[in-house]
């Protein structure tokens, strides 16, 4: 399938980037570079520009008294969103629409391209870029975990130009299904709903979502192409072993007149997909190690961002007995306050002061209970 973005790509910018993708040996990079920097850019507009203005005007009342910190979180949660609902609704459409990528084997999905599966793998790119650059700005915002994830995303889709598995630039970026809900979530706590019905709902979708998409999707697409560069690692053995059925030896040369037919049309029914594909060579080892890395320190960091977001929910919404608890704690520290013990008891809690710590997206809230020093004082004094 045919790259369908209705703008080709400008002849100067083609030759400007050509040497660097020369050298990079991606291939398939200069005629995407144009969908590639067009998604950076619109990223960095929407995150400088179109986000703190409607912000501002859509919620005049928290936006503009947000701290620096939240305002930076905010604009790129607004990024995150879109770019979430474009570029998923972007690469389902490929992979219900782009029949070359239906019939494509194990050397096709590794070695493969289609102008459609290129598009994504750009727009994918482009967020990333303009997601590292973000992420180096305001590191002290949002730390060496999502640098490490801006970094390995950007290094697994750029690969795709070598091309090296195109194919699954649409069915990794699915992943991005449960970003929605996610940056949902994080409005409801800035738009003061923290606890409120429709967080319960949305949490339970982004749980839902997160895990079905990032974990079970993604995990069982990550065992598909570990088992396909295992294949591309080994190529000489399996390409020997199938041209010697076909009636070829590894170079090509006929050793069978017999089947050279069958052969013929499976090489003409492939040409326009792997006509970028080096021929009777394995895949280089250093090139699976890089990108099948990449790959399992982004599927470990989603393992560890759902068990912090299950943390996270369960924080915003308490069970009855939970409540229970703490009203009685704050019960219990009154009485201290007031210098009665309760069931011969002092509680070591409410005596030092109730420590409530409320984490929310790398923010760390706290507060401690108050009123002791001051009750306190007034005893001291009503003693004097």
């Amino acid at each position: 399938m045919h790259d369908p973005f209705p703008i080709a790509p400008p002849p100067q910018l083609v030759k400007a980037i050509t040497p660097l993708a020369e050298f990079l040996s991606l291939s398939t990079l200069p005629i995407h570079i144009h969908e590639l920097l067009l998604a950076a850019l619109s990223y960095h507009i929407i995150c400088a520009y179109v986000s703190p203005f409607l912000s501002r005007r859509l919620f005049p009342s928290v936006y503009p008294s947000l701290p620096l910190r939240s305002r930076v979180n905010w604009d790129v949660h607004v990024v995150s969103l879109v770019q979430s609902v474009v570029v998923c609704a972007a690469a389902i459409w490929v992979m219900m629409v782009d029949e070359e990528r239906k019939s494509m084997g194990w050397e096709e999905r590794i070695w493969g391209y289609t102008g459609a599966d290129g598009m994504i793998q750009a727009f994918a790119a482009g967020y990333f870029l303009w997601d590292l650059q973000i992420c180096l700005r305001y590191l002290s915002i949002f730390g060496p975990g999502l640098l490490m994830h801006a970094v390995a995303a950007l290094i697994v889709f750029s690969l795709g130009f070598r091309p090296f598995v195109n194919y699954y630039a649409p069915t990794f970026i699915l992943y991005e299904l449960s970003s929605p809900f996610l940056n949902f979530h994080w409005f409801f706590d800035k738009l003061q709903m923290t606890g409120s019905k429709p967080q319960w709902y949305n949490g339970i979708i982004l749980l839902a979502s997160f895990f079905c998409c990032r974990l079970l999707w993604g995990t069982y697409q990550s065992l598909r192409v570990y088992q396909d560069c295992w294949a591309a690692l080994h190529f000489l053995e399996t390409h020997a072993s199938s041209a010697a059925a076909a009636g070829l030896d590894v170079t090509g040369r006929i050793t069978h007149p017999e089947g050279i037919p069958e052969l013929m049309d499976s090489i003409e029914g492939r040409a326009g997909v792997m006509k970028y594909h080096p021929h009777q060579e394995n895949m280089p080892l250093w090139l699976g190690l890089t990108y099948l890395g990449s790959n399992v320190m982004l599927n470990t960091l989603n393992f560890y961002w759902f068990g912090k977001m299950i943390e996270t929910v369960k924080k915003r919404f308490r069970t009855p007995k939970e409540n229970a608890d703490a009203k009685e704690k704050i019960e219990l520290a009154d009485a201290v306050v007031e210098g009665v013990e309760l069931d011969g008891r002092i509680d070591d809690d409410a005596a030092n002061g109730h420590l409530m710590e409320e984490e929310i997206d790398g923010e760390t809230k706290s507060g401690k209970a108050s009123g002791l020093e001051k009750v306190n004082s007034d005893a001291r004094r009503r003693r004097l």
